[in-house]
C-alpha cells in the first residue's frame, strides 16, 4: 500500500499541468501563436530577463496592440491578447517560468 502511494506521489507531477501551461501556453498552442518567436523578439529588444519580465508584466496587466512588441502584421494573423485575470504574484511566476522555458542559454546547455 505504501509503495503504491509513493509511486503515485512520484509519478503525479509528470501528468499534472503546470501553471504556465494552463494559463499561457495552452492558448498559444490552440491559437498557433509562435511563443518562441515572441520570446526571441523580447530578448532581442530588451536583452535581460529583468527587462523582459518588467515589460511583459506591464503588457499583460493592460494588453493593447499599441503597447505590444509585435509588429502590426502579427495581429492580422493572430488574435489580440485578452486581459488575463491572474493575481500579480501568479502572473510574475508565470512570466518567470515562460522566460526559463524559452531561455536560449538553457537550451544550448541541454543540446551539448
Amino acid at each position: 500500500m505504501v509503495k503504491k502511494f509513493l509511486l503515485l506521489v512520484l509519478i503525479s507531477p509528470l501528468f499534472s499541468e503546470t501553471s504556465l501551461e494552463k494559463n499561457c501556453l495552452s492558448c498559444h498552442i490552440k491559437e498557433k501563436i509562435p511563443s518562441e518567436l515572441i520570446y526571441r523578439r523580447y530578448l532581442t529588444r530588451y536583452s535581460t530577463h529583468r527587462a523582459i519580465k518588467s515589460t511583459l508584466l506591464s503588457y499583460l496587466k493592460n494588453p493593447k496592440k499599441r503597447d505590444s512588441i509585435m509588429p502590426k502584421q502579427f495581429f492580422l494573423k493572430f488574435p489580440e491578447k485578452k486581459f488575463v485575470d491572474l493575481n500579480s504574484s501568479l502572473l510574475e511566476k508565470n512570466i518567470d517560468d515562460y522566460i526559463d522555458y524559452f531561455d536560449l542559454k538553457k537550451q544550448l546547455k541541454l543540446s551539448k
